[in-house]
């Protein structure tokens, strides 16, 4: 038997055979859909809508988490970048107002003012002064660029104009990437002059490539262009064109999600960085901010199934318990049912019987009585004293009359099923009068019946008409499974001390190996389509275990059946049995 079908419940490929009268109420196997079906989507349902709106909820929090820490992350490198130019725009313009343009343009202040800078904050190339002409007549730098004209200069124009300039990265006349701080200071007299000063762009870079950020972040700055003014690991070197659109102004940060080459899924946070012309940018991969949550979300998902599994094996197995025990519950009550149909039935065939008998003993007392008369007259008689063949005739009448009585001793016997008695029974005798039932039939159909009792046998104590019955039943069945021709043997012997061994073996068409199992089921039967109920076994064995005994069965399709009782030799008695 695989494992499947041991798993299958009693009641899964149930067939009802009952008469109408007691048909089962329930269809089990619906129920057990029902009730497995419903309990599980009342369990099932709110788990798994919970699960899914959790798993949404907690997805979008995450992902509002990664949002918020961009922008923070953004607000801080913002703070970080202003008040480094900011420092560097206020050292030069308290230079600018502190010293007199002559001051500055003395030999040795602008060489000893870039030291001290260097010293103190770091980062300074070089210092210019620059006359109201646009000539830088004072220099302090690496650079040969004393008496350079800046008068047509854009960053000089836009100082002139505002009084504070800071530039975008560039090449200039140095051809490499460096950017400028300017101030000017205006004289009363109505002239000016403005203080430069070149900021090594080492420097500033060194304020985003110290970061660390998940998600494979990526922080840079770029001009209003959207060139880069800081090298970028992603995005191209620095003075390169960014890639990615410049993103709108806003006096706050701000942080959105896009796509960016190949369609993968970014964060990008920015902010524009007051009074200079930089926007700094912060861009992450979703997919890696993201990885603690898909590690989340599986372990999620883990447990759910899990969940799942437990609460749909606990379901069935509920439903699979109880829906059994109300199929176990509705077969007694139509075993029982019928078994109290089966004996006011056997009741009835009884009074019946019992009524026949009478009828037909009353005639036959008549005719043994006169045929005894009639013999005796003969046998008076001279004249039919010696006429054998008619004294042969009168024998002839007796002996049936003598046939008849045991036949309706028989009946009156079995009339008596309602009557519970325990008694001492000789099993030879009441397998014969059991047998008695069949002689006509076995010798129609050729079948061969003994009986095999042994000597040393004891008398048993029991109830002679469920004997009948048990044995009765039996005899029919080993005779409905056997052709014409066969053999029914009933051996009789002791089992121990305290039991009585009886077999019943035939040689008929034998049971499926399948079905042994299920033989003293209620209302199972191999011969449903020839009149059967499946009852008779069953309440073979119900017998069986009334009289304190037990019955087993052997069989082998094709080579014959057989049955198995073991009988106490004195049953137990009860309150209400009469000995």
């Amino acid at each position: 038997m695989s494992f499947i079908k041991k798993l299958k419940p009693d009641f899964w490929d149930y067939h009802d055979i009952a008469a109408d009268p007691h048909k089962r109420l329930f269809n089990f196997r619906r129920m057990w859909e029902l009730t497995v079906f419903l309990t599980a989507g009342v369990a099932l349902i709110p788990l798994i809508t919970l699960a899914v709106v959790d798993y949404h909820v907690t997805q979008r929090a995450v992902a509002s988490e990664n949002l918020l820490r961009t922008a923070r992350l953004v607000s801080n490198i913002r703070r970080s970048v202003s008040y480094f130019f900011e420092e560097r725009r206020a050292v030069l313009k308290f230079l600018a107002h502190h010293y007199t343009f002559a001051a500055l343009n003395k030999r040795g202040t602008l060489e000893r003012l870039l030291n001290d800078l260097n010293e103190s904050f770091g980062g300074f190339t070089d210092l210019g002064l620059i006359d109201s002409y646009g000539y830088q007549k004072g220099y302090a730098g690496p650079f040969d660029l004393l008496g350079v004209d800046y008068s047509l200069q854009d960053w000089y124009r836009e100082v002139c104009k505002k009084g504070i300039y800071i530039s975008d990265v560039f090449l200039g006349f140095r051809h490499a990437p460096h950017m400028v701080i300017a101030v000017k200071r205006s004289l009363p007299n109505g002239s000016f002059y403005v203080l430069r000063a070149t900021i090594d762009t080492m420097k500033f870079q060194g304020i985003l490539s110290g970061l660390e950020m998940a998600g494979k972040g990526d922080a840079f700055i770029i001009n209003r262009q959207g060139i880069l003014q800081t090298p970028s690991i992603y995005h191209g070197r620095a003075l390169q064109k960014l890639s990615l659109p410049v993103p709108e102004y806003a006096p706050k940060t701000r942080v959105f999600e896009t796509k960016g080459a190949n369609e993968v899924p970014i964060i990008i946070g920015y902010r524009y960085i007051d009074n200079t012309p930089f926007i700094l940018m912060v861009i992450k991969q979703k997919q890696g901010l993201m990885k603690a949550w898909r590690e989340t979300r599986i372990e999620l998902l883990i447990f759910l199934c899990i969940s799942i599994l437990v609460i749909s094996g606990v379901v069935i197995w509920v439903a699979t318990y109880l829906v059994n025990k109300i199929f176990i519950a509705d077969q007694k009550r139509i075993a029982t049912l019928h078994q109290v149909e089966y004996s006011n039935k056997m009741a009835s065939i009884g009074r019946l019987a019992a009524g026949v008998a009478h009828e037909v003993n009353n005639p036959l007392a008549i005719i043994n009585e006169k045929a005894g008369l009639i013999k005796d007259l003969f046998v008076f008689k001279k004249e039919y004293a010696g006429d054998e063949k008619l004294l042969g005739l009168v024998d002839a009448i007796l002996a049936s009359v003598k046939r008849a009585g045991t036949i309706t001793k028989r009946l009156l016997s079995f009339s008596r099923h309602s009557e519970v008695r325990i008694q001492h029974i000789d099993l030879k005798e009441l397998l014969q009068e059991v047998l008695g039932f069949f002689e006509k039939e076995a010798e129609y159909r050729s079948i061969d019946i003994s009986i095999d009792v042994a000597p040393d046998t004891p008398l048993i104590e029991s109830d002679r008409s469920k004997l009948q019955e048990i044995f009765l039943n039996l005899a029919n069945n080993a005779c409905f499974a056997m052709e014409n021709g066969g053999h029914l043997n009933i051996r009789v012997a002791p089992e121990g001390l305290k039991k009585v061994k009886i077999t019943v073996s035939d040689e008929g068409c034998g049971i499926a190996k399948q079905d042994l199992g299920r033989v003293f089921e209620p209302f199972f039967s191999t011969k449903t389509k020839q009149g059967g109920t499946g009852l008779g076994l069953s309440l073979t064995a119900n017998f069986v275990r009334e009289l304190g005994g037990e019955i087993t069965v052997e069989s082998e399709l094709g080579k014959g059946t057989t049955f198995t009782v073991i009988l106490p030799v004195a049953i137990e008695r009860k309150e209400g049995n009469n000995t």
